[in-house]
């Protein structure tokens, strides 16, 4: 099945348009049902094209009034969203008014209405469903912006860059005039007008100028946008330290608003952010809502300069912007956790927050990035081609963009990175640039290093394979390790090239101590660790001067986004897990032990845990000397989605079995060990985000969780018993989830009592909703889950047409819950396809994501291929199927079994 659904674009298509503009001047008149659109732009033939028309694009919107320098058009030509005007000189004014329905605007894409206030949302291409304009990224302009709106509704008017002028007018309205001093493309405007307030803090920038922050909120929230405040200011004080780059307007403002479809976004100067990643206090936020705030506080307010100021020339260059930022960002939370680690801890304390931080950025690329390199949306980082631009906001142009751009620090080292970022900005300040002049910068900084190979991270998709082999030479004190990479096959992409692939290597001797390393032909040893370039198809290393065989610890720090296929037994994994001087790497032992004794369990080549496995883990829980953050990370079982990928013929209910043996096995025979962790982490008195004391409680919280799965009463009891004193969000919930997680029938009575306590507070209500979509069954007495998630759709509380919503009670079940959204009979899958055309009714870039947690169902076994297969044909052929559902369904389908 083939859909025709939207056409096709193509990177090599793009060609500069015959018109660009230099200044924009908008007017709104702003009404909830209809709001009037003046724009009034100056356009500017390009000299370096030939003559053609000027080119504007709008959707979804009523065209009033078309002049070209005060006068109809002489020529014009519509065709859909597009109207091309023929005008003549080198310069003219080109007048639009167009009137919108915010109210009716549920997309949440261009102007829409959240609880009576106006806010826009504009990447990739909203603005035309604002006005008529040449909505490309390569065409900046400079935004002067009027807001006319009714005092009493909207008393706030917010615009991009710096207000000028405001005052009343007639009929109990105000206006606010704003004027943005630099160029920016139309994806980067935005308009905030509602009840507003707003916490605010003046700083003085490294060069001496005071400017304001400000953190907008709804009345009733004030409390709650301190640590995003705080998290802005060290945001501000990192990208100075880091990389000289200084705020370059009076003020930076972020908005939190309730219905946005993602996370943030980085409009010039007015950051529009998704309430969840503003809005914390103790009582209501856990440490990863702490943490994830700091970081996307950070990761927008680095759009400034990575992203605003130079900005993308195409959508295809998507990761130019996103995957440099998010590496930005990684690097940031890694600091700000070292910082505050090394004050209580020391050096050994940063070092270990800013493993426990890389973890976590391994884990979701795992979770989230691997599986869509495997699956018919695969893509390079920088695509070719799509149909839709919103299915493009993906993992891999987001965290695998950042793994390319880690690659390239590692490659250059810490300073040359830094000179190529000076360069980069120097040549392309204030302009639409491509992923090659970023790295032609880093080239021409570092002596013109030949960067030409390391283009293929841009261009392959698929997650490559590093095949590893070592010899032993005894006689010599030799070590010989063979490196071999294979990319597989992607959609489009049958033949792949060699990589250029770093790969970090340490070699540990039998006494658990790294070796210093001496490869062939140098004269004397060097550091314990180091970094190998891998840059054919195979390639060969010899060590010398050892004086026995060591094991090797490949890929430390996770080096290199790659599978890494290295036959170690289980005695060696277990050998790493204790020694490996590498935490990534021992964490990462533990993960592939653990991964090995599970997927057995799930192909019936196993009968019972492994008592050499139980053992690895217990020496890990049980070593003090690492820190608690770390072990709570190296003793989670590896994630389900990243399992099933693994598996020949991925059978969710197969799966869940072996993992729920698994840790009622840990669970149980680790009981005394669980415990005593608890014991040494008693509850604090008074909350504090801080990693030392974030890492206790996940450490706790995991405990509960082992010992909740094994139905240990005293487990059990402690759960219901932290619930109920707990002091803060963090403890509660983890508390609430090992209960949820259990056979207790306390989980029923904790889910009440949550819910009685936050029935009011719509963003700790999504966890309740994620908790129970997520939930599995302990007890087969217990009904589906699915019949739960139902229920929980006529809740007063959810509505399809909030975001966070449907991601916690929707993208829970469908994407976090496999063994019970894969049910034999069924119902799982035709329940998802009944939301996903309910959902596409309203938001389409919603729904999409939806419809894609269903993407590599050919992965699955041959009976849910069967029972999946008629959902996905029923949502591609129902009446009115959008462009973002269709190309996800539509590629599913078409995808090679």
């Amino acid at each position: 099945m083939k859909t025709e659904h939207a056409p096709t674009i193509r990177r090599a298509d793009y060609r500069p348009l015959p018109w660009t503009v230099e200044t924009v001047d908008l007017h709104f008149s702003l009404d909830a049902e209809a709001t009037v659109v003046t724009n009034r732009m100056s356009c500017v033939r390009n000299p370096d094209v030939e003559d053609g028309p000027i080119r504007l694009w709008g959707e979804a919107l009523e065209r009033l009034a078309l002049t070209v320098d005060g006068q109809p058009p002489a020529s014009l030509r519509e065709d859909g969203s597009l109207l091309e005007i023929g005008a003549s000189g080198e310069r003219v004014v080109v007048e639009v008014r167009t009137r919108i329905d915010p109210r009716a605007n549920t997309t949440l894409s261009g102007l829409y209405l959240s609880n009576g206030g106006f806010f826009t949302q504009c990447e990739a291409e909203g603005f035309r469903r604002i006005t008529c304009f040449p909505d490309r990224p390569d065409v900046m302009a400079r935004f002067t912006v009027t807001l006319e709106a009714d005092r009493a509704a909207c008393p706030v008017l917010l615009s991009n860059g710096n207000l000028v002028e405001e005052g009343a007018l007639p009929g109990d309205r105000h206006y606010a005039k704003w004027v943005d001093p630099f160029p920016k493309p139309s994806y980067l405007f935005a308009l905030v007008a509602a009840r507003l307030v707003a916490l605010e803090r003046r700083v003085t920038t490294k060069s001496g100028r005071e400017v304001l922050l400000q953190v907008w909120v709804e009345e009733g929230n004030l409390d709650r946008c301190g640590h995003a405040m705080d998290s802005l200011v060290h945001a501000l004080r990192w990208d100075e330290e880091t990389f000289g780059l200084e705020l370059d307007l009076d003020r930076f403002m972020i908005v939190a608003v309730a219905d946005f479809n993602m996370g943030a976004m980085e409009n010039k100067g007015l950051n529009i952010f998704n309430t969840k990643f503003v809005l914390a206090k103790p009582d209501t936020a856990t440490d990863l809502d702490y943490e994830n705030i700091e970081s996307v506080v950070a990761h927008e307010y680095f759009h400034n300069w990575t992203g605003n100021r130079v900005t993308c020339r195409d959508w295809f260059q998507l990761t130019l912007k996103e995957g440099l930022t998010v590496f930005r960002d990684q690097q940031f939370s890694a600091d700000m956790l070292a910082r505050a680690a090394s004050a209580g801890a020391g050096p050994e304390g940063a070092a270990s927050a800013r493993a426990v931080k890389r973890i976590d950025d391994v884990r979701v690329l795992r979770a989230a990035q691997f599986p869509e390199d495997a699956g018919p949306m695969a893509h390079p980082i920088r695509p070719d081609c799509y149909q839709e631009i919103n299915n493009f906001y993906t993992a891999t142009v987001y965290e695998k963009g950042a793994e390319v751009i880690r690659m390239l620090h590692t490659l250059l080292g810490q300073e040359g990175f830094r000179n190529g970022m000076d360069l980069y900005f120097s040549y392309h300040d204030g302009q639409a640039v491509t992923c090659d002049d970023f790295v032609e910068a880093m080239s021409e900084a570092n002596n013109g290093v030949d960067l030409d190979p390391f283009m293929r991270w841009y261009a392959q998709a698929g997650t490559p394979r590093v095949k590893a082999s070592g010899v032993w030479d005894g006689a010599t004190g030799s070590y010989t390790l063979s490196l071999a990479q294979h990319t597989p096959p992607t959609p489009g992409q049958a033949l792949k090239l060699p990589l250029v692939i770093p790969v970090a290597l340490g070699l540990i001797g039998p006494d658990g101590r790294d070796r210093a390393l001496r490869l062939e032909g140098e004269s004397q040893a060097g550091a314990t660790t180091r970094v190998l370039r891998l840059t054919e198809a195979e390639q060969t290393f010899r060590f010398v001067g050892l004086d026995a065989e060591p094991v090797p610890s490949l890929l430390r720090g996770f080096s290199a986004p790659v599978i890494l296929e290295l036959d170690e037994d289980d005695a060696r994994l277990a050998f790493r897990m204790a020694h490996d001087a590498d935490p990534c790497n021992r964490w990462d032992a533990a993960q592939r032990y653990a991964e090995r004794v599970v997927l057995a369990l799930a192909a019936g080549s196993a009968g019972e845990v492994a008592p050499a496995f139980v053992e690895a883990f217990r020496r890990l829980l049980e070593d003090a000397r690492l820190d608690p953050a770390f072990r709570a990370q190296a003793l989670a079982l590896p994630g389900e989605a990243y399992l099933l990928e693994r598996m020949a013929a991925a059978d969710p209910a197969a799966l869940r079995g072996a993992l729920m043996k698994v840790m009622r096995t840990l669970g149980g025979v680790l009981a005394a060990s669980w415990l005593g962790v608890l014991e040494a982490t008693e509850p604090a008195p008074v909350y504090r985000y801080h990693p030392g004391d974030a890492g206790a409680r996940a450490l706790a919280n995991l405990a509960l969780r082992y010992l909740a799965a094994a139905g240990d009463e005293r487990g059990l009891a402690c759960a219901q018993a932290r619930f109920e004193a707990a002091t803060n969000m963090a403890e509660r919930f983890g508390a609430l989830a090992a209960l949820v997680q259990s056979a207790s029938p306390a989980r029923e009575v904790a889910l009440a009592a949550f819910h009685a306590r936050y029935r009011d507070d719509a963003l700790v209500l999504d966890k309740w909703f994620a908790l129970q979509a997520g939930a599995w069954r302990w007890d087969a007495a217990v009904a589906p889950t699915l019949a739960r998630v139902r229920g929980l759709l006529d809740d007063p509380a959810f509505s399809l047409a909030n975001p966070n919503k449907v991601y916690a009670l929707l993208g829970t079940f469908f994407r976090a819950n496999p063994g019970e959204f894969h049910a034999a009979d069924g119902s799982g899958h035709a329940f998802w396809a009944e939301q996903v055309m309910a959902l596409d009714a309203k938001n389409p870039q919603v729904a999409a994501r939806m419809a894609r947690t269903l993407e590599n169902w050919r992965h699955l076994t041959a009976a849910l291929q069967a029972s999946i297969r008629p959902q996905l044909e029923r949502v591609l052929a129902s009446e009115g199927c959008s462009p973002d559902v269709a190309e996800v369904v539509g590629k599913a389908l078409e995808q090679v079994g």
